[in-house]
């Protein structure tokens, strides 16, 4: 009874509780692996938020700003820029080819340009909602595998206790005596699953709720710069 160890515990397990262990193991390692992804994504994508708001604001042409922010693929920021500049450049475009295409009297072609234009804001305010949808989209990538993870690995290990503990009273049952040295074993098998559960489990919900707090002031960042951008659109590239 003294030389009794976990390991010689997890070797007299039954079928049942070996399978939950398993079960909480495989989960555990996702788990741990998606924990050191998404640390290094976030890391990355707040990094280089903050090299690009400072090239922003710093800059003072569009196009130049869109070539230096290529190489800041990790910043969700970054990308809703990107997106909204390309729909820019395409409304800019398809004003040009229209004005030019469609001579009509003076009147009823202010009148259409005005139109075109609001439709142009509307077209760039679109793409950025998009993006900022995509961004948050990937940056939430995985993270409900966390919530899984957290919420149902107690459950597993608390199956593989009662099951334990149920062939524990069977074994008393069948031995005839409820002697520690009868009773030990089962009950140390059944803590074990419990244990590894709960293990699998904090980890999880602690990271959950640290990335997902993380993501959202990305996604707060995201909202602010759409705004800001939209703004600059309307009043210095669109102005009548």
């Amino acid at each position: 009874m003294g030389d009794l160890t976990v390991v010689d515990i997890l070797r007299a397990a039954g079928p049942v509780v070996k399978s939950v262990l398993l079960l909480l193991l495989a989960f555990s390692v996702a788990s741990w692996g998606i924990i050191l992804h998404k640390w290094r994504q976030l890391r990355r994508a707040e990094r280089e938020s903050k090299l690009f708001l400072k090239l922003f604001w710093e800059g003072s042409r569009l196009d130049a700003i869109f070539a230096s922010a290529e190489t800041l693929r990790e910043s969700p920021v970054a990308e809703v820029f990107r997106a909204a500049y390309i729909e820019l450049v395409k409304v800019k475009k398809s004003q040009t080819s229209g004005a030019e295409a469609r001579p009509a009297p003076a009147g009823s072609l202010a009148q259409a340009v005005v139109t075109t234009e609001l439709g142009g804001v509307e077209n760039v305010s679109r793409a950025l909602r998009r993006a900022v949808a995509s961004e948050i989209t990937r940056l939430e990538r995985f993270l409900g595998f966390l919530a899984t993870t957290g919420s149902t690995t107690p459950f597993i290990g608390l199956f593989g206790t009662v099951w334990g503990i149920m062939t524990s009273f069977i074994g008393i049952g069948r031995a005839g005596a409820a002697t520690l040295a009868v009773v030990a074993p089962g009950i140390a098998e059944a803590l074990i699953a419990t244990a590894v559960g709960l293990a699998a489990a904090i980890p999880a919900v602690i990271s959950y709720n640290y990335f997902l707090t993380r993501v959202k002031v990305l996604a707060t960042e995201m909202d602010n710069f759409s705004f800001e951008f939209l703004n600059i659109v309307e009043r210095n590239i669109f102005k009548k």
